[in-house]
């Protein structure tokens, strides 16, 4: 089986988990529990690991948008006698309204179907095959006309307003007529086996309320710059990112999609990082509410607990775990055969330097909103990060794109080791009596000597990604971004200018280094944000609108995109991709915003 180009997919969530469906209408990818758990819908990573179609019997020509600030979906296909609409979402509790939304999800799939002219024969194929497509569900039949179906720790329920549904030996397939003005849906309860029951709903009133919880949610979330249509879609995807129950954000919804088709760069993204704490904070704070912005701050100063002697992790889990321990699944073929897949992320071993300097920062971003006291817990994270980044910004690390080899003392590194000490001056009348903030001035002094001195390479003419490399990394477009430099820096031109022209891959494209087989959307939207710093603000425009021109037909981003092709690579949707998106968009509108 050839599997969908990763732009075919459309993103569902209830702040819960998420889903992915295709424009051939096959749900392929659905975890029900939380985002990170296990699939019970898995044909995204191999084509026996389950999926839910439910699509025109013939041929179609597919329309598809998301209803207005909204992750519900409406797919119209017109075919040769008729067209429908599938109304695709996940259901949010009933009643739910603001930022209830995801607290208590369901875990149910709606689908409906709407006869819109003619009469269409539709076809319902359900294989659900839980615990990443290891298990095949016992099937039975239920005398309401649904159908259960168990499988070690899952209970499934597929029910629906139409006939009754039948079961065969390891699926569910049905074909039923639509009619002009005919409507039929469809659920799909999720519930852990010795836990409650699947909730039972009615699938359009449910739709129907989903709707009006996900719209209400974003009437108080309001943007005034440029780009509205874009940045007010971007801050929806990342609400559906959100783990509502902690206010986490996911870094993508899936795992192990390929960097390169093919490929072993296969990482779980379905986790929470640090290192992307302060642009997430700043989009939000941009783009969505305070009060998003807060509950992500207040889920990350838990899960960090008391600072001591170790590294504070990059990541951490949903409901701040932070063993996430990494695994292969050898029974899964991987997206278009690329292998391993994986489960868990190792990176939270790995020492990086940075991670204090993007949470202070976070912190110093807030601190309008936090006022004038801090809270001792704070007070005391602040001061220990402070004080680790003090004692150890001399040591190597494995730097910002979390290299599997030999640590090194990576430029970006060093950068947010003076943004944590910079930060932490800047706050220190709120710390207490253990701020040292005439010491931590002298640190930081010294860092930024020491990265103007170390991190340009003369012979390349341009700050490179280590200190005594000469190999460029697009990292260095960071430093304008957090202050460090200022964009018109004579320096700071040249390694802009020589990123662009070495780094870029056409299309407004940037690879991370001259070997990346593709460009990493973050990676040109901070050069949109280093042009707009630089006086440069048409060729940022016109940048902006080219990257923009990369997301899929339902306004998606992922991780990367090949340059030859304009294939979508890597895990999707993707929350920096997103956030790099508000963030240009923002420093677009307003080139002086920190």
């Amino acid at each position: 089986m050839e599997q969908p180009p990763i732009s075919d997919y459309a993103f569902l969530s209830d702040c819960r988990s998420g889903a992915l469906v295709g424009r051939d209408g096959s749900i392929d990818w659905w975890c029900p529990d939380r985002f990170d758990g296990t699939a019970v819908l898995g044909r995204l990573l191999d084509p026996a690991a389950g999926y839910w179609r439910l699509a025109p019997l013939g041929p179609s020509r597919v329309q598809r948008a998301y209803r207005p600030d909204t992750l519900v979906l409406r797919t119209v296909h017109h075919t040769p006698t008729g067209s429908v609409a599938v109304t695709d979402a996940l259901a949010a509790e009933v009643g739910a309204r603001g930022h209830e939304l995801g607290m208590n999800s369901p875990a149910v799939l709606l689908r409906v179907v709407e006869g819109l002219t003619g009469r269409v024969r539709m076809g319902l194929d359900l294989a659900p095959r839980p615990e990443h497509g290891l298990l095949t569900p016992y099937l039975h039949e239920q005398a309401d006309g649904s159908v259960l179906a168990s499988a070690g720790p899952v209970v499934l329920v597929l029910g629906g307003t139409g006939p009754a549904l039948r079961a065969d030996r390891d699926r569910v397939r049905q074909e039923f007529a639509v009619a002009a003005g005919q409507t039929v849906g469809f659920t799909l309860a999720y519930a852990p086996t010795y836990g409650d029951q699947p909730v039972r709903l009615d699938p359009v009133a449910a739709l129907d309320d989903t709707i009006r919880a996900w719209e209400a949610f974003r009437e108080s979330h309001h943007y005034d710059g440029r780009y509205a249509p874009q940045v007010r879609h971007s801050a929806v995807v990342l609400t559906g990112l959100t783990y509502a129950r902690s206010g986490a954000v996911a870094a993508a919804l899936t795992t192990s999609l390929p960097e390169r088709v093919g490929g072993d760069r296969n990482y779980d993204y379905r986790f929470s990082w640090l290192r992307d704490f302060s642009m997430t904070m700043r989009a939000l704070w941009v783009a969505a509410c305070p009060e998003e912005a807060s509950r992500l701050f207040a889920w990350a100063a838990r899960s960090i607990g008391r600072v001591g002697e170790a590294p504070v992790p990059v990541l951490f889990g949903l409901e701040g775990e932070r063993d996430l321990s990494e695994h292969d699944c050898p029974h899964l073929r991987g997206y278009a055969d690329s292998r391993p897949v994986r489960v868990g992320n190792d990176a939270w071993r790995q020492r990086q330097l940075d991670v204090p300097g993007e949470v202070i920062s976070a912190v110093w971003r807030l601190h309008d909103q936090l006022g004038d006291a801090l809270d001792e817990e704070l007070r005391e994270m602040v001061v220990g990060l402070a004080e680790q980044v003090a004692a150890t910004w001399r040591l190597p690390d494995r730097g910002m794109w979390e290299t599997r080899e030999t640590e090194r003392h990576y430029l970006s590194s060093k950068v947010l080791c003076w943004v944590a000490l910079d930060r932490a001056v800047a706050l220190a009348p709120r710390l207490g009596e253990r701020a040292d903030p005439r010491r931590w001035a002298a640190i930081r002094d010294e860092i930024r000597a020491t990265v103007l001195r170390e991190g340009w390479n003369e012979r390349v003419g341009a700050y490179t990604g280590a200190f005594g490399s000469a190999e460029l990394d697009a990292s260095a477009l960071f430093l304008p971004v957090v202050g460090f430099l200022d964009a018109g820096d004579d320096r700071m031109r040249a390694t802009i200018a020589m990123v662009e022209h070495e780094l870029g891959a056409g299309d407004g494209l940037v690879r991370r280094w001259s070997t990346d087989p593709a460009g990493f959307l973050l990676c040109s939207f901070w050069l949109v944000e280093c042009l707009e710093l630089a006086g440069e603000r048409d060729r940022a425009r016109r940048l902006f609108e080219r990257v923009l021109g990369h997301a899929n037909d339902v306004g998606l981003l992922p991780e990367q995109i090949d340059p030859c092709t304009g294939a979508h690579l890597g895990n999707t949707p993707q929350a920096l991709s997103h956030i790099g998106l508000i963030n240009s968009a923002w420093r677009l509108t307003d080139p002086t915003t920190a």
